[in-house]
């Protein structure tokens, strides 16, 4: 992975202005300007490139069958992509409108709008923070020794070569349980559990009644997967490097985290469109405000102006076995230790 900043020294103590008041106010005014032609344009791209999808399962022969899941499952990752922009609410300047877009969007991918807009928001807040974050959080070996074996077997599978489930893991720990929130927001997640209940409960059964267990894994299971596929690589990769540090709270600092604890990353041409510039990542992390149709606009400015703490890469094969071969638990001192270097010392 390459990245435009290398110190042994943490920004925050280079350079004073590194403020997150500063770097917003750096912004031009229009990178926070909400255009509803714009956020309904990608409302109508998702919606046709999701119909083409699940038109090109209809029609294409068995040996073909995977580039439509391929095209489908990133298509939905959209859907998400928009949802993201109602739960920031970025979307729209209307609450209602936020409200009903994100569940609307988030229903086929089983996803409870109001849960995942909880806790996504708390993500933002504590960025890389230790002990906090509820991202991709990397456990401490002292930790991981103590997990059952069955739980290490689970981490060690979700932060090597199976990342790709990790956001499946995530899902199914944090959003489904609305006991886990309080007063508003449980009332608020109870809904949102119950919205998606209620869909799969009509959607699932029919579709196994009309085209069997086959058509099931057919047109949702396979799409569903590698729309986490994306979903897990992307967050993944937004905020993971052997060069970023999580930071305890008492040395943690809100413009390093969201700033140089960000990773933009450059994928293909169509994958960002399907999913809407979600991977030009770091503004959304400086003002959840931004909406999606604006982040390059802001990335460009970012960069003019801070350019020298913005870590950028490529998306690539060799990339993701970095990560999953080095980024393992996390070390006080190295940031990261890799499982064979951890199994190496014992």
């Amino acid at each position: 992975m390459t990245a435009t900043v290398s110190s042994s020294l943490r920004p925050a103590e280079q350079d004073n202005t590194l403020q997150l008041r500063n770097i917003i106010q750096s912004l031009p005014k229009a990178c926070f300007e909400q255009d509803p032609i714009q956020a309904w344009k990608g409302v109508v791209i998702s919606v046709l490139f999701v119909a083409l999808g699940y038109g090109s399962i209809v029609f294409s022969p068995w040996f073909l069958l995977p580039l439509a899941w391929i095209l489908t499952g990133t298509a939905l990752t959209g859907f998400f992509v928009i949802a993201h922009d109602c739960g920031h609410r970025s979307f729209s300047k209307k609450r209602w409108v936020n409200d009903w877009v994100g569940h609307i969007f988030l229903l086929p991918l089983i996803y409870p709008f109001h849960s995942w807009r909880i806790q996504h928001n708390f993500h933002h807040a504590h960025t890389n923070k230790l002990d906090v974050d509820n991202a991709w959080h990397p456990s401490r070996a002292e930790d991981y020794v103590k997990y059952p074996s069955g739980i290490q077997a689970g981490y060690r599978a979700l932060r090597s070569y199976f990342w790709w489930a990790g956001s499946i893991a995530h899902w199914a720990k944090y959003h489904l349980d609305w006991r886990a929130f309080e007063g508003k927001e449980r009332d608020q997640v109870r809904v949102s559990v119950l919205a998606i209940a209620a869909f799969a409960a009509i959607v699932f059964p029919t579709l196994i009644i009309t085209t069997g267990v086959w058509g099931f894994v057919k047109f949702w299971l396979m799409p569903w997967m590698v729309y986490h596929f994306w979903m897990s690589t992307f967050t993944l990769v937004h905020h993971t490097s052997t060069d970023i540090a999580f930071y305890p709270e008492s040395k943690w600092n809100a413009a390093e985290a969201q700033l140089n604890g960000t990773v933009h990353c450059d994928y293909p041409q169509w994958i960002e469109v399907l999913c809407h510039d979600i991977n030009v990542h770091v503004p959304h992390h400086i003002s959840t405000a931004i909406p999606s149709y604006r982040l390059r606009m802001a990335h460009a400015s970012i960069k003019e102006n801070w350019g020298q703490y913005v870590r950028e890469c490529r998306f690539n094969w060799a990339l993701m076995m970095n990560i999953a071969q080095e980024c393992n638990l996390y070390h006080p001192e190295d940031n990261y230790q890799s499982f064979k270097t951890f199994h190496r010392n014992q």
